[in-house]
């Protein structure tokens, strides 16, 4: 479900993600608010740690816990998703907030039938090559693909292509190592 080089997910942000996706189904808030919401707190407490530290700090009580998060979100995010903050506060799990993020997405890309693809070029790709590309991945996975484009020379040429812990590396750099392993 994640990438290798994530923290594993916990049961707890599981079941908590799950009871977000709840929210959704019943129709209480579409999936991409919940997400939207989600995303802007994410964004508010990864600039501020001051914050994030006094939201898991135990000698803080639950009631100015509850206040601040009225007073830094009641503008910015839904009321259903401040309760859903205060709950994490309330339950002492507002320090899995990103795995439960993390979680709610790939069930939502899940439920959209999107599949999250990571392609590294050594060089920028024209919009024709994307364009391929991209239909070829969604033929073969049968989904809708999101592709996240990213450059690294380093590769010196082809593609390395990630998907949740399946990596092609069609790269010239890997065939050169691999090279050099078999004539030694």
């Amino acid at each position: 479900m994640i990438n290798g080089n994530e923290k594993q997910i916990s049961t707890s942000a599981k079941n908590y993600a799950d009871s977000l996706i709840k929210v959704g189904k019943d129709g209480v808030m579409t999936y991409e608010a919940i997400l939207h919401d989600l995303n802007t707190v994410k964004e508010i407490t990864s600039e501020s740690g001051e914050l994030v530290n006094v939201m898991e700090n135990p000698a803080i009580s639950i009631n100015t816990k509850n206040e601040i998060l009225d007073s830094v979100f009641s503008n910015q995010i839904s009321d259903k998703i401040i309760n859903f903050l205060k709950i994490l506060i309330e339950k002492k799990r507002f320090n899995e907030l990103n795995q439960i993020i993390q979680c709610f997405a790939v069930e939502v890309d899940d439920i959209n039938n999107i599949k999250r693809v990571e392609v590294v070029s050594a060089i920028e790709l024209t919009d024709d090559r994307k364009q391929r590309l991209t239909e070829k991945l969604t033929t073969k996975l049968n989904k809708q693909v999101s592709i996240n484009w990213t450059l690294d020379n380093d590769i010196i040429g082809g593609l390395i292509i990630k998907i949740d812990d399946d990596v092609i590396d069609n790269s010239l750099k890997n065939k050169l190592e691999n090279l050099s392993k078999n004539i030694i």
